[in-house]
């Protein structure tokens, strides 16, 4: 009996263990202010665009479903028959303090065709052509300029066809199309590949494209001569050079340093937080909160692509370890008990970062990240 009592109080436990990660899964995606926007596209299948929006920090939710035509609530049926006028679309919401609409659209056209009018790679027909449903003045201008800034820059074999369509309706598809590439992983992974979208994609963008992405923005700004720091990781015998014995077995041998007993435990001045080894901008002050664990603690970094993580199971349970992208740093970890607007707390070692005061940013290079101080 006391067995089965045993076993019934791991299974209630693990249970309140997987409720309370949903909730902070949950939490993590919610809006900062509670502020949210909708963008309305389109790039050919929507299993497909669905899973590809939602890989964005700061997009909330992504619907698959039909606009553009003039039949109420139309079915898939009826829109793949290509005689109601609808397009298969996504409607995104996402939180404007994380994520601007210009790099919505930056997802969506580094992961579409946005040069085909007549389909999208496999399936043909006009319900599939690309386009942008601007729900207001501001949207239509962005999305005008943006498109306009990617044909100058040719990065694409052939001129955007992509159109620009005033939004009125938004018909949500059926459930089994919801989260496909979630619900059906197989038939998913078969469809995407046989469809020639990542081949694609790969030739204008790179087969690197997943693990080093470059945006559009990105790349429209080095061609229009906009200088911009590039990270990597110095060789072996100069980081041993540079560093410090605690930095080094930090960094490079996945060590912690002692709490309440490093440099920026404890550090109110307004400035941002740097990889020691390659420089990456990784935490701003702005995010930095006394979490009481004598360690520096932030609610988010200042730009998810300069950090990676990955489960560490060196405990008897499993943590996720966060780590620079470029310099390959061993920072600290990831935790899912901090405060509002993520409910993380990322728990750094101050050895494996240099702070740079607001003063200093400007001419350290770092002048791009000063908005961070304006709110």
């Amino acid at each position: 009996m006391k067995r089965i009592y045993a076993l019934l109080a791991f299974c209630t436990l693990a249970l309140s263990s997987v409720l309370l990660n949903v909730n902070a899964d949950d939490d993590m995606k919610a809006p900062s202010n509670g502020k949210v926007e909708i963008a309305t596209l389109a790039g050919g299948c929507f299993w497909c665009t669905e899973s590809d929006l939602e890989k964005l920090p700061g997009v909330i939710d992504v619907v698959s479903g039909y606009a553009g035509g003039q039949l109420e609530n139309p079915t898939y049926k009826q829109v793949s028959s290509g005689k109601t006028e609808h397009i298969e679309v996504i409607q995104v919401t996402y939180d404007p303090n994380k994520v601007s609409y210009e790099q919505v659209l930056d997802q969506l056209f580094r992961h579409i065709d946005p040069t085909d009018d007549q389909g999208s790679f496999v399936d043909r027909g006009r319900h599939y052509r690309p386009a942008v449903f601007y729900h207001n003045e501001e949207q239509k201008q962005i999305a005008q300029s943006f498109m306009q800034e990617i044909d100058a820059l040719g990065v694409f074999p052939k001129p955007l066809k992509t159109e620009l369509i005033a939004y009125t309706d938004f018909y949500e598809a059926e459930d089994y199309h919801q989260d496909y590439y979630k619900r059906n992983k197989l038939r998913y992974k078969y469809y995407r590949n046989a469809s020639g979208r990542d081949r694609y994609l790969d030739e204008v963008f790179g087969e690197d494209r997943e693990d080093n992405p470059v945006t559009l923005r990105q790349m429209i700004d080095e061609s229009n001569g906009v200088t911009r720091m590039r990270y990597s990781r110095p060789s072996d015998s100069i980081i041993k050079e540079q560093l410090t014995e605690l930095q080094y077995y930090v960094t490079q041998e996945d060590g912690t340093e002692r709490a309440f007993n490093n440099e920026y435990w404890d550090n109110k001045q307004e400035g941002i937080y740097i990889d020691i080894v390659s420089g990456e901008p990784l935490f701003s002050s702005t995010d930095k909160y006394k979490s009481g664990t004598g360690w520096p603690s932030f609610t988010k970094p200042i730009d998810e692509h300069y950090v990676v993580t990955k489960t560490d199971y060196k405990l008897i349970y499993p943590r996720t370890e966060v780590r620079s992208k470029y310099g390959d740093s061993h920072l600290g970890h990831v935790f899912k008990d901090g405060p509002a607007p993520t409910g993380l707390r990322y728990c750094m070692n101050s050895a494996a970062m240099k702070f740079v005061a607001k003063k200093d940013m400007e001419k350290m290079g770092y002048g791009q990240y000063l908005f961070l101080f304006n709110g």
